[in-house]
């Protein structure tokens, strides 16, 4: 994943597609972007369960994820991690897999 901020002097970074995406890094105005650009690269690599780590702090960077996941079709369902995955510091995303007709037109989209 390329094109994110890394929060401190707009630097892009190159981040490894791995099912765990930790915000901690991201300028709250760059964290919708990335969760959304990072979940369908997961989805594209068939990575079908993703963590993303928000912290607990005040629940700002939850609420914000949590407000963003319902909008996008390729997020199947999503819950907050149990305590050995970040229990409230982390959510737990669920991704529909990738359709074979997406597959063939070259993008990747949900049933």
């Amino acid at each position: 994943m390329t094109g994110a901020s890394n929060g401190t002097d707009g630097e892009v970074i190159a981040l490894p597609i791995a099912g765990v995406l930790d915000l901690h890094t991201f300028q709250p105005r760059d964290v919708a972007a990335a969760v959304a650009d990072y979940l369908a690269l997961c989805q594209e690599k068939g990575i079908l369960e993703v963590r993303v780590i928000h912290g607990k702090g005040i629940g700002n960077l939850r609420r914000t994820v949590h407000a963003l996941l319902p909008r996008l079709p390729i997020v199947r369902s999503f819950a907050i991690a149990g305590e050995h995955y970040g229990g409230q510091g982390a959510t737990l995303v669920h991704l529909h897999p990738v359709t074979p007709t997406a597959v063939q037109a070259g993008c990747a989209t949900s049933p």
